[in-house]
């Protein structure tokens, strides 16, 4: 094989790479978006929220975080080693509309090349299928970038697409605050009260049939020593004799 066939025959190839290398890229930077999540959280109930940043900068830490919500009446962030962070409210309704996240001082905040998960507990959330959370991320060189866009009308995704949460109705089965209801801690107390029952009146039954035992035990002794002596008496009669 000449030199200029072996260049034909690389020229392709290198091509391909190319596209391949453009093709893996565009996919890393549209996967690398803030987002959120929250299993457990249904319409019109209250949940964990968990809000994911990657740091898409090449030179500079992620340092502030600022998410919209929609208007709850309570919204508490989780404590984070390194951050603070501030609840802003409506003045007029004291519903909670955003939260914000500061790097403090000395610290790293979301270093190049990773990311950190930041998390709400609140509600109760809008009645909708899917709500928007819109962020925004600040880096540490000033650089700004607004996570607020919405999904195009042919489902395209735009270059900063805002966090969506979608929410299913609830199953009918009780509160959102916790995982049980008040009938179910009812039946609950009901049963442990009948195991108490039981309990307690197997206890007096094993009492009660000690007690018998040993009446009967003293009963049996003391026939047997009757018995015992009325036969010494007999035969100490029969030797006189």
């Amino acid at each position: 094989m000449n030199n200029r066939m072996i260049r034909c025959l690389a020229a392709p190839a290198a091509a391909l790479s190319i596209a391949a290398a453009g093709t893996l890229a565009g996919a890393g930077a549209a996967a690398a978006h803030v987002s959120a999540t929250a299993p457990t959280l249904t319409q019109g109930g209250y949940g964990v929220v968990t809000l994911v940043v990657p740091n898409e900068s090449e030179t500079a830490a992620t340092t502030t975080l600022t998410v919209t919500l929609p208007n709850l009446k309570s919204a508490r962030p989780e404590v984070m080693s390194g951050w603070r962070s501030t609840v802003t409210k409506d003045p007029s309704t004291e519903e909670v509309t955003s939260i914000t996240w500061s790097a403090l001082p000395g610290t790293p905040g979301v270093p190049v090349g990773e990311f950190a998960q930041f998390r709400i507990s609140g509600g109760p959330f809008p009645e909708e299928d899917s709500i928007a959370l819109p962020a925004t991320q600040t880096y540490g060189d000033g650089e700004e970038v607004s996570w607020s866009e919405p999904m195009g009308a042919d489902g395209a995704e735009p270059d900063h697409p805002a966090p969506v949460l979608t929410l299913p109705v609830a199953d009918g089965d009780g509160g959102h605050h916790g995982t049980g209801s008040a009938s179910d801690e009812t039946t609950a107390e009901a049963a442990d009260s009948s195991t108490d029952d039981t309990a307690r009146w197997l206890g007096g039954i094993g009492l009660i049939v000690g007690a018998l035992g040993a009446v009967f035990g003293v009963a049996a002794l003391t026939r047997a020593g009757r018995a015992a002596k009325s036969s010494g008496t007999g035969e100490s009669g029969s030797d006189d004799a």
